[in-house]
């Protein structure tokens, strides 16, 4: 994940990208309450079991954990409630296209704060199956080692 300016991470997904293959990311807006928004700004929230679906030419996120706002009185929100997601209608068109032609899924990567407005980082990904996991975590390993053999080497101690 990118770092950029201005960017405040409140949550991120992160066994996304070992359970599935990222090929295409979308930033999208989420319509939120304020009682939310106020929870989100207290740095709480879980991606953990999150995912998105699109229905009738919209795009909802559904499952995401915003606890609720501890200052709320009977106004509080419910935490996992379905939220909509704000994309530009040719997204939508190119998502509900990929989704229909392969088995791909909608899987939020992160979920932050851009210039003050709630945005989410949502990817169009493909599951993994359990050999491709292995295959993933056997090339980390030997990368791994090889910038600690070059870090030995480099510090002479080889």
């Amino acid at each position: 994940m990118v770092k950029k300016p201005g960017r405040q991470v409140v949550a991120s997904n992160r066994k996304a990208r070992h359970n599935y293959s990222i090929l295409e990311v979308f930033e999208a807006g989420v319509v939120l309450l304020g009682t939310e928004v106020k929870s989100l700004r207290a740095g709480k929230a879980s991606l953990a079991d999150a995912y998105a679906t699109v229905d009738d030419g919209e795009v909802w996120l559904r499952n995401l954990h915003i606890p609720e706002y501890h200052h709320g009185s009977w106004t509080n929100h419910e935490p996992r409630r379905t939220r909509k997601l704000l994309l530009h209608r040719r997204q939508i068109d190119v998502l509900i296209g990929k989704i229909r032609d392969g088995n791909l899924a909608l899987v939020p990567l992160s979920l932050y704060f851009s210039e003050g407005k709630v945005k989410v980082e949502v990817a169009l990904a493909r599951g993994k199956r359990a050999h491709d996991k292995r295959q993933d975590i056997a090339r980390r390993d030997a990368q791994r080692e090889v910038v600690r053999a070059l870090g030995r080497r480099a510090k002479g101690i080889e």
